[in-house]
């Protein structure tokens, strides 16, 4: 409890929770990102290099080409969100 106090008089715990859980919620989200990369890369390699068919293997060149782009969106979504979660939790605190 001496944590939630120490770092603002005007906050109470159920404001400090609520900052928990958003930071909680901006990181599963990244993670969600992430996975989701992770998952069409995968798809990506294995249309390239276990199907015989032409078309599937343009899929997998594009899965794999797009896949980046949600890890990249990932990225800038979490550091965007992390920046307003500190810049309401330093104006909280004054």
């Amino acid at each position: 409890m001496k944590h939630y106090q120490k770092n603002s008089e005007n906050m109470s715990l159920s404001d400090f929770l609520a900052l928990d859980r958003t930071k909680l919620a901006n990181e599963r989200t990244y993670l969600a990102h992430i996975r989701t990369f992770i998952s069409l890369l995968a798809a990506g390699v294995g249309f390239i290099r276990l199907v015989d068919i032409e078309i599937v293997k343009y899929i997998g060149i594009v899965l794999c080409v797009a896949s980046p782009l949600f890890l990249v969106m990932g990225t800038y979504h979490y550091l965007l969100m992390k920046k307003k979660i500190k810049t309401a939790e330093k104006s909280n605190d004054e």
